[in-house]
């Protein structure tokens, strides 16, 4: 199990909090949905140990990845104190510790299952990979739906759903998208942007459309490195989503980005395929209450809160049964 000292796509991401704010945290018992999601204690894990929603309430906790330097969808807590009366280990954060977009959706599931949240920091490509090894249970963690990642991993209803743009100079000669015809253009390696590139981004589901010719891909570890070299006039342009531009300038980089957005990222909650015991009965209730949070507005909310933007009235459109998925 990770640490939370240990490598988390903030590393890969780069977009460190300048200032933690402590906000309040989502409790992890009771919620609008608990009448519906009460996932009991103890005897479950005992009834069927090969069950992962079974094996989830008996054990009482909810193992939930996260990076504790993504603001504002993760970040840590400055000063917080852990959990006195804690059911999570030693070497996992409890909720008090980290906040963020994310991190309350997390909580959000976690109380609708009366269970609690407790986080771990695997870096983002050990979540796509897959194979967890039951160390986390499901991950709300910026992952968005693309066919590719469909090998590893189940989607759930996504949670949240973000404009990818491309940022430029403030004031650099390039205004509108068709300028970027065969420009540098810098992207996170591996990531939705990487892929809309190279032409190879299959959101299931909806129609992407290439506005760029013949761009000059330069990836990135760490998405504010690219972001900087932006602003400095090293690189053209560098697409995101839009929730890491703004917070980029948010943070004084003199950027600013480009209409329209080149698609819409559709981020939903991860599990993982290759695990080793049946996961429909945990994937169908994680999913209800993810449904459930849209209907009753807390997902508009907290988007909201930490976004200053409705970016979960999309996600809530998306007709999740497109991406035929079948969950065992």
């Amino acid at each position: 199990m990770s640490t939370w000292l240990g490598t988390a796509r903030g590393w890969r991401r780069g977009l460190a909090p300048r200032v933690a704010i402590m906000l309040v945290a989502v409790p992890f018992v009771g919620s609008a949905c608990e009448s519906d999601d009460s996932g009991g204690n103890g005897s479950g894990s005992a009834a069927n140990p090969d069950d992962k929603l079974a094996i989830v309430t008996g054990r009482g906790t909810l193992l939930l990845p996260t990076d504790p330097a993504y603001p504002p969808a993760s970040f840590a807590v400055k000063s917080a104190a852990r959990r006195p009366d804690t059911d999570c280990a030693e070497n996992e954060l409890t909720g008090p510790e980290v906040d963020g977009y994310d991190v309350a959706v997390s909580k959000a599931v976690a109380a609708a299952l009366r269970l609690e949240p407790c986080f771990v920091t695997p870096t983002f490509t050990q979540q796509l990979a897959g194979n967890w090894g039951d160390r986390w249970d499901v991950a709300f963690t910026s992952i968005g739906i693309v066919r590719s990642r469909m090998r590893n991993l189940y989607f759930t209803q996504p949670y949240y759903a973000t404009p990818e743009r491309f940022y430029v100079r403030r004031k650099g000669r390039i205004r509108r998208i068709d300028q970027l015809g065969g420009a540098r253009i810098g992207v996170c390696t591996g990531c939705f942007a990487d892929l809309y590139l190279r032409r190879r981004l299959d959101i299931p589901g909806t129609e992407v459309r290439y506005r760029v010719r013949d761009p000059v891909d330069v990836g990135y570890a760490v998405e504010r490195d690219g972001l900087d070299d932006v602003a400095s006039g090293k690189l053209d342009a560098f697409l995101c989503q839009e929730t890491v531009g703004k917070e980029a300038i948010s943070e004084g980089l003199p950027l600013r980005s480009l209409a329209p957005p080149a698609y819409v990222a559709y981020i939903g909650g991860a599990l993982d395929r290759g695990s080793t015991t049946t996961t429909k009965a945990f994937f169908d209730r994680a999913n209800g209450v993810v449904r459930r949070l849209h209907a009753d507005g807390t997902l508009e909310r907290l988007s909201r809160k930490y976004f200053g933007k409705d970016y979960a009235s999309a996600a809530a459109r998306f007709d999740l049964s497109r991406i035929g998925q079948i969950v065992r």
